[in-house]
């Protein structure tokens, strides 16, 4: 049975994407803890917040983490680590180990994700494309080894079903929708199936509690929100796709993100 359960990371765990009716987000978080048992069952804290890169796991959510003397607990984040120009896997390592170490050490479970090519999911020029796609296996490549070396669960959002469905993302094709949040809700459910806790309430993939986006939450989005981000990451991502051009160009191997550094 779980007893404690908190969640850790980036604007993917604070819920963006799963909008409420009276403001506010709920995301995987709450899903996750509604199938666990009865309310009030299970100790529960967030400590996400937007923007959140490994590091700021470390340093700004660990602590906390642990005072919630979890049974459980869920890391999302390092999206946001592949998007900026000074990405650097060693030090993403050590601070991945470091809060893994930390949570397992304080006698969690924990739960970690293995991404998705977003590309496939957030249209991007070509050369950022590529070059997001290589950062993303080279997070991947952290994760596996840090999966392996603490035998935690991963849930692999390449293979998920579905999970590459127009359905399952919000309006800003950053964040997963309501049906994207419940997919990764019962994915970490049934991981923890597997490890042996009890599950009694299953998370529906059925669409319930949360508010509905219209066309013009999209349009307002793209004006308002979606072209000034792509400004933004892509100033970060240039330096690095520019680099990836033009090797292609001279018919040389691609930088892997280790390399560029």
């Amino acid at each position: 049975m779980v007893r404690g359960l908190v969640v850790l990371g980036d604007s993917t765990p604070v819920g963006i994407g799963d909008p409420l009716p009276g403001g506010g987000w709920r995301g995987f978080g709450p899903l996750l803890l509604g199938s666990l048992g009865a309310p009030g069952a299970v100790r529960y804290a967030n400590v996400s917040f937007p923007g959140a890169r490994m590091a700021d796991v470390r340093r700004r959510q660990l602590g906390a983490a642990v005072r919630v003397r979890p049974d459980v607990a869920v890391l999302v984040v390092g999206m946001n680590d592949t998007l900026r120009s000074d990405f650097d896997p060693v030090a993403l390592t050590e601070d991945y180990d470091a809060v893994v170490a930390a949570l397992r050490a304080a006698g969690a479970t924990v739960l970690t994700v293995r991404f998705h090519d977003h590309s496939r999911v957030f249209w991007l020029p070509g050369p950022l494309r590529r070059a997001l796609r290589v950062r993303i296996n080279e997070l991947n490549a952290v994760t596996d080894a840090v999966v392996a070396r603490h035998r935690i669960g991963r849930l692999d959002l390449d293979t998920l079903p579905g999970g590459y469905h127009r359905a399952a993302w919000s309006v800003d094709r950053l964040h997963p929708s309501e049906l994207g949040h419940r997919m990764l809700a019962r994915g970490f459910g049934e991981l923890l199936s597997d490890a042996g806790f009890a599950v009694p309430h299953p998370v529906s993939l059925a669409r319930g509690g949360g508010r509905e986006i219209t066309a013009a939450h999209h349009l307002l989005w793209l004006v308002l929100k979606g072209l000034p981000w792509v400004w933004r990451r892509g100033r970060d991502l240039v330096p690095y796709a520019a680099s990836i051009a033009l090797r292609e160009l001279a018919g040389a191997p691609a930088l892997s993100a280790r390399q560029s550094h």
